[in-house]
């Protein structure tokens, strides 16, 4: 074993973790009304109240132009965003999120929220839920 690979144990750790979190992720998809790509666009918008241009979110979101420029085009037109002229760029639009498009967003972290208190409070016992908010913290800081 190189001195620099993580130890077994912590191996096996990180993939049980990777495989839950992921599961919890996929189950919470289900239903949403905004599709991924646009709820991750929004997600960028209004976190940090920014405007960006198609290509800003491209590398943001790791995504060719184009098909990042196809999603700004399907949220704008369900009037998600806007799109404004540069400044001082002419040949650039700036993509800003709209009102609907926040709220569409909050309403649905809201919902995604509701679900996963419902499977709490279903699921575990007020200990394991005592565990689970002590974890937050721990999972916050691998990011």
């Amino acid at each position: 074993m190189n001195s620099e690979d993580p130890h077994p144990d912590t191996l096996e750790l990180a993939a049980d973790l990777r495989a839950a979190i992921g599961s919890l992720v996929r189950s919470l998809r289900g239903g949403d009304e905004l599709p991924q790509n646009q709820a991750a666009v929004l997600g960028l918008l209004v976190r940090d109240e920014r405007t960006c241009t198609v290509a800003e979110l491209a590398a943001l979101q790791r995504v060719r132009h184009q098909s990042m420029a196809r999603t700004v085009a399907l949220m704008t037109e369900a009037g998600l965003v806007t799109q404004q002229p540069h400044p001082t760029d002419g040949r650039k639009l700036l993509v800003t999120a709209t009102e609907a498009g926040r709220t569409a967003l909050f309403d649905q972290r809201a919902r995604r929220e509701r679900r996963i208190a419902g499977v709490i409070e279903s699921r575990l016992t007020p200990e394991e839920q005592h565990t689970l908010r002590a974890a937050v913290p721990l999972l916050r800081r691998l990011h």
